[in-house]
């Protein structure tokens, strides 16, 4: 076997000192804490800000004579990154990068640390040279590259031997989600692998030949396929058990709730199941109440838009509406409200369904229809509460609308949603649904529009001109002599699994009610309504700010195309 490229002995302190790059104080600061902490000198100089982390490769890489690699425009194999199994992969911060003709190339977070060197070398039984890559991109490689793909796949098979040896007992099966029992291993690698992603959602989905487990993350759905469809049952028939459903019940929809304990998080998971035609689906939201509720400067909403809304939701009285479809970060936007508004002067109170975050100080009740507790029986009794403001989940029926928009008129404040395209058609949804006109315009205060749109990934996002059919989409929604430049898109990279996005941002749309628009609704003009609408000063639809976006590359044309599918 041809010799392994040693790593030559240096200490990142005194080489730092040498290069005038830090101070001898903050070193002996850096090594008491060192000391406390027990982390690696190099990490401790980076997070107390004393020496920039790519300036300290850069001097690593000339020192060791050994490349410097960026992971966020490196190509990776996964093929090759299964040769070292994770468990080394992230006791070593390592990643196998290249196949070499004289062995393996290998990043690795630390390459001063000798043990965890000659640790790879004997585990990877090849010659090994080292590379200096970044730690918090080679973390986020190992989250990424190191999917749980092939060992689903062995609990899948192990499940379905089990059943097929009928010895599989579900209602034996402990509740303690860290039984070895196959399915229940099963089920905790999916919500692992779930929350690993930040996905949003689980759907378990049984077909005629396979099982598909998709988890929406950013907005999109991913794939994972098992060939064994035994196991659908066994996995749905757990889930129940821990929502407390009836597991006997297979032909009608269920709802149910629980939380377990993800990767050191505690999580929320909403669960719906549904009757088909290939066996019960399952659909399954994750919440995560280790992330705080989110404060209104926060959501990235636009400054001029975020100034706005903060001095509508500080109105002692009135009505203000959040829309768009489901998944579009209504209740996100409420909560933020709600946090800002949660004083000890202030008595808030919230009907929800279902109730998805606890907020300290706050009377929070989930409506519950199968004892006849609705919106509308809840909110009538919250009246009598003495409450300062209150928040309904959804106007969902002309009850609890007239309920929620005389309570706006009597000295509340009225936070709601409402699933509709846009603010300028909320208010006559409202009428629509059988409101009176003049009820409608004396409580409206304002409506919020809102949407989820993807970020381009800021590693890889490049320059791009619009073809001609976009050139004729941008023309026709914002004029001739518009501006074409400005606008990018995502190559994909490591750093966004090769989607070209990582993360998403809010679109807005706000609509403030003045006095042309109160008399259009009283007299129920719909047209007169719409003009006056959008006409309005500081009023910018939903395409038009997501086409912002795009020419600013936060997001690409593709996504401002797409939002615009939506809201015509």
């Amino acid at each position: 076997m041809a010799a392994t490229m040693p790593i030559k002995r240096v200490r990142i302190g005194d080489l730092l000192v040498e290069h005038k790059m830090i101070s001898e104080a903050q070193l002996q600061d850096a090594l008491a804490e060192q000391k406390k902490s027990g982390r690696k000198l190099g990490r401790v100089l980076v997070e107390h800000g004393f020496v920039d982390e790519n300036k300290l490769l850069a001097l690593l890489s000339e020192q060791l004579d050994i490349p410097y690699v960026d992971l966020s425009r490196f190509e990776l194999d996964p093929e090759l990154i299964g040769r070292l199994p994770e468990t080394y992969a992230r006791r070593y911060r390592s990643l196998v990068l290249r196949e070499t003709p004289t062995g393996l190339l290998v990043g690795m977070g630390d390459p001063t640390d000798i043990f965890a060197f000659d640790e790879l070398v004997r585990i990877l039984k090849t010659p090994v040279q080292i590379a200096c890559v970044k730690e918090s991109d080679l973390l986020h490689n190992i989250d990424r590259l190191y999917q749980h793909a092939d060992q689903l796949r062995n609990l899948a098979s192990e499940v379905g031997q089990d059943m097929a040896e009928n010895a599989f007992d579900l209602r034996g099966l402990p509740a303690d989600s860290q039984s070895d029992a196959p399915v229940v291993r099963l089920i905790q690698t999916v919500f692992e692998d779930a929350v690993r992603a930040q996905a949003s959602d689980i759907h378990i989905e049984p077909d005629e030949d396979v099982l598909r487990i998709r988890c929406r993350i950013d907005g999109v759905l991913h794939e994972t396929i098992m060939d064994d469809t035994r196991i659908a049952p066994a996995m749905v028939s757990r889930l129940k058990l821990m929502a407390e459903a009836d597991i006997s019940e297979k032909r009608l929809p269920q709802d149910g709730r629980f939380s377990l304990r993800v990767m050191d998080k505690r999580i929320d998971v909403r669960l719906t199941t549904a009757p088909t035609q290939t066996g019960e689906t399952v659909v399954m939201r994750l919440l995560d109440h280790g992330s705080a509720v989110r404060r209104l400067d926060q959501l990235g909403m636009p400054d001029d838009i975020l100034h706005r809304v903060r001095n509508i939701v500080h109105r002692p009285h009135g009505l203000m509406l959040v829309t768009g479809p489901t998944g579009s970060g209504k209740t996100t936007t409420l909560y933020a409200a709600l946090s800002e508004l949660n004083t000890p002067q202030k008595k808030i109170i919230t009907v929800e369904d279902p109730v998805e975050y606890r907020l300290a100080r706050i009377n929070q009740v989930q409506v519950n229809n199968k004892i006849d507790l609705g919106f509308a029986r809840v909110l009538r009794s919250v009246l009598r509460l003495d409450p300062d403001i209150i928040l309904v989940g959804e106007m969902r029926d002309r009850e609890t609308g007239e309920i929620g928009l005389r309570a706006a008129l009597t000295g509340h404040l009225v936070l709601s949603t409402l699933h509709t395209n846009d603010a300028v058609s909320t208010a006559m949804r409202l009428i629509d649904m059988g409101l009176e006109p003049y009820l409608v315009a004396a409580s409206t205060q304002a409506i919020l529009a809102q949407r989820l749109i993807r970020k381009l990934c800021t590693s890889c996002r490049t320059a791009r001109e619009p073809d001609a059919s976009e050139q004729a989409w941008i023309r026709s929604t914002e004029g001739e002599s518009t501006s074409l430049e400005g606008f990018r898109e995502g190559s994909g990279c490591n750093q966004c699994s090769h989607t070209g996005y990582h993360g998403r941002i809010g679109v807005y749309e706000l609509l403030e009610m003045d006095h042309t628009l109160v008399d259009a609704l009283r007299r129920n003009d719909v047209s007169g309504f719409e003009r006056a609408a959008r006409n309005q000063t500081g009023y910018h639809p939903l395409i038009g700010n997501a086409l912002a976006y795009a020419r600013q590359g936060i997001t690409s044309l593709s996504e401002a195309m797409r939002l615009s599918s939506t809201v015509d």
